[in-house]
């Protein structure tokens, strides 16, 4: 047997052998909803410091309410709103403030577009005269409020809006937006996906100017799916959706100024990204960040909007890629708050208005995960950081100048904090494989917990009358690196008997999955199958994340080889623990964890017997352009990392159990892909099983969907390994 380094074993009284418990855990609970946590929804610090405000919705009634709490006693202290006193609505799903809080922005009748766009019927309330304004008869998207709360610009049919409240009109910014071809003020797909924003306008500091970015999609290839739904012929949905190695949209920088109503364009130089734009606190100034192609050289611009000169303020390049991060963060004087990866690790570095390095804030063989903000009067840095334990998550300040740095909430597990405007305090939401979120109220400069606000002890009673292990995490030496591991074993477990083994994991670029914090629905499923007597394993192989940038970036160019490599290495080696049966080893991963799943088994065909794929990637060349050319370059530079792991070229590797599982609907993985592998498989004459949900997209949910699916991955497995 090999020697596994335990860094914690979590044991507590949930533990299936004690305390009569018997009551298996089942698909239709988890995913009806039953170990659901409770949170604070849409909490936000009002700019006094004092208070804040919560998103509350009475359930029997349907009114929803933003209520204002004292962050010294936590008591409520008023209802700032509520939409029972508001007859055009019956409720709002989200709520935004403009700068001095005179004005709120309602959301209702919500609807989504792709994974983070939306369209919504939208209403300005007026704190003051409790006015109800509504911007438009029809959905839009995006609304955003200027900062003095007079106006409010949007996005419809792809062309920017600007709103005035008080003559209830629209002012049209740009008039070119077609469908599938130009799109002012919003994102396109890609950038949606893989930059992760949507709303591509911002207002300056003052309200006089609106940059916003230009998408000319007329080149970008065209991807379209069939739409089944339940009329006598299916429709089709066709958007752009630029391809590993096809043409991307071409992006461009515009400001609109207000007084003049004139439009005026930024010459950047025609870079390839343009990932991210903020305004300084000169309303004068507008910091945008670009990229080249291979997103190994990532610039940040300094532009200003009287001339629309550009200068250089500074540049990150690295031999992979770089990543485009939301920490950019301008002090009064507009010197700027950065993280970098430079010194092999993410930290955080404080420059000059001017660009020049001031001093790295932050060092250690450690991660910055999250960048809180910074309190210059105290001059305080709040962040997040690894430095508990790369599965684990503190929060910490530090000062500007690196010195003085304290442990707010750094108890081992998931701590994350909500800070007030003012940074007196902060609400810490901390978690653990063995604690449901709990919610406390501490001092922001001590550290020290005032009182606590919420606890999901309900949750754990609930528990305690269910069949339920605990996660044990460890270590594991594979391919020279040391990877973290966790175990569910099965109830009742004896180390005298043998095991099936299910290995879980996703495997993608600076992912985790063994991390300690509370379970998932995921988690919960793998704890349906160790009632069911099944050992559950997850090991964090290379390319994932937090543990510096080397072991991060280790797969560039070479997605899923040396990820699959260490899964059937952990395998094996786990294989070798006298109570895991070797002969009945299972992998299962959905996305980039479905392509590993499907690789693991074709390639691994001697250590595993089974494996489930859910939406996975079959070719790299079928994804989109900047996630997979950010770590692969393109299929021409690049064709042997494209096709040396596509399993689809290798069908006959294929020994055991296969499930394939895809939603027809899938704008992020295409369903092209398992069509591909599943003709593959065919002509290799390989048995295996499959799935198709009709008109689901990557998360395949909906109704009973859910439920569904990962009952016949129970089948699955119970039947097969």
């Amino acid at each position: 047997m090999k020697k596994f380094n335990v860094l914690l074993f979590l044991c507590f009284g949930l533990m299936a052998v004690s305390n009569g418990q018997d009551t298996p855990i089942t698909v239709e609970e988890i995913y009806n909803g039953a170990f659901r946590t409770e949170g604070l929804d849409a909490l936000r610090s009002l700019e006094n410091g004092k208070q804040y405000t919560v998103l509350n919705t009475d359930r029997s009634t349907g009114n929803s309410s933003i209520d204002k709490y004292d962050y010294a006693t936590l008591k409520k202290v008023g209802t700032v709103l509520s939409s029972a006193d508001l007859p055009e609505i019956q409720s709002f799903s989200s709520y935004a403030f403009n700068d001095d809080e005179s004005k709120i922005l309602l959301a209702t009748e919500v609807e989504s577009i792709f994974r983070r766009s939306t369209l919504g019927i939208f209403y300005v309330y007026d704190v003051d005269s409790k006015a109800l304004t509504r911007i438009s008869d029809n959905k839009i998207r995006e609304p955003a409020l200027s900062p003095d709360g007079k106006k409010v610009a949007y996005v419809t049919d792809n062309n920017l809006y600007v709103f005035d409240i008080s003559s209830k009109k629209s002012e049209q910014i740009t008039t070119d937006g077609v469908k599938n071809k130009i799109i002012n003020g919003v994102t396109d797909w890609v950038y949606e996906e893989e930059f992760a924003f949507v709303r591509a306008f911002s207002w300056n500091s003052d309200g006089t100017r609106i940059a916003f970015l230009r998408f000319d999609e007329t080149e970008v290839p065209e991807f379209s799916m069939d739409i089944f739904g339940e009329n006598l012929y299916p429709s089709q949905e066709t958007f752009k959706y630029p391809k590993a190695g096809e043409n991307n949209s071409v992006v461009t920088l515009h400001l609109f100024d207000l007084a003049s109503k004139t439009t005026s364009k930024v010459d950047l130089g025609n870079p390839y990204y343009i990932p991210r734009m903020q305004w300084m606190n000169n309303a004068d100034y507008l910091s945008v960040q670009t990229l080249n192609r291979h997103q190994n050289d990532l610039k940040l611009h300094a532009v200003n909007a009287k001339d629309n000169s550009v200068s250089l303020l500074h540049e990150e390049k690295d031999e992979a890629y770089v990543d485009v991060t939301d920490d950019l963060t301008f002090l009064p004087d507009d010197s700027f708050i950065w993280t970098s990866e430079q010194d092999g690790y993410n930290h955080i570095y404080l420059y000059g208005q001017d660009g020049k390095l001031m001093n790295q804030i932050t060092k250690g063989a450690w991660e910055v995960t999250r960048y809180f903000g910074y309190d210059q009067e105290k001059d305080k840095v709040y962040y997040q950081s690894t430095e508990n334990g790369s599965i684990n998550r503190g929060v910490y300040s530090i000062e500007s100048d690196g010195r003085n740095k304290k442990a707010l909430a750094a108890e081992e597990g998931t701590n994350s904090a909500d800070f007030s405007a003012d940074f007196t305090y902060f609400i810490n939401t901390f978690s653990s494989a063995t604690t449901p979120p709990v919610y406390t109220l501490h001092k922001a400069l001590s550290g020290k917990q005032i009182k606590e606000i919420k606890n999901n002890e309900a949750l754990l009673a609930k528990l305690k009358s269910y069949v339920f292990q605990p996660k044990e995490f460890s270590t594991i030496t594979i391919n020279g690196n040391e990877l973290n591991m966790y175990q569910i074993k099965p109830v009742g477990f004896d180390a005298n008997k043998k095991y099936p083994l299910l290995m879980y994991q996703y495997s993608g670029p600076g992912s985790q999955s063994v991390a300690n914090q509370w379970y998932n629905d995921r988690d919960y499923w793998h704890e349906v199958l160790a009632a069911k007597g099944y050992v559950i394993a997850c090991v964090d192989g290379r390319g994932t994340g937090f543990k510096g940038r080397d072991f991060k970036k280790s797969t560039y160019l070479n997605l899923v080889k040396y990820e699959t490599e260490d899964q059937i290495a952990a395998a094996e080696k786990l294989s070798e623990l006298p109570y895991i049966d070797e002969k009945r080893t299972g992998i299962w991963g959905w996305s980039f964890g479905g392509h590993m799943a499907t690789n693991s088994i074709l390639k691994g065909n001697e250590v595993f017997e089974t494996a489930i794929a859910v939406a996975p990637v079959t070719s790299w060349r079928f994804y989109d352009s900047i996630y997979t050319e950010r770590f692969m370059r393109t299929p021409e530079e690049n064709p042997s990392g494209y096709d040396d792991n596509s399993p689809f070229n290798y069908p006959e590797m294929l020994k055991g159990n296969y499930l394939l599982i895809h939603g027809s609907g899938d704008d992020n993985v295409h369903v092209q892909n398992s069509m591909r592998m599943i003709e593959a498989l065919v002509q290799a004459n390989k048995p295996f099983d499959m799935a198709i949900y009709p008109d689901k997209n990557h998360g395949i949910y909906g109704g009973m969907t859910r439920v569904h699916l990962f009952n016949k991955m129970t089948k699955f497995i119970v039947e097969n390994l």
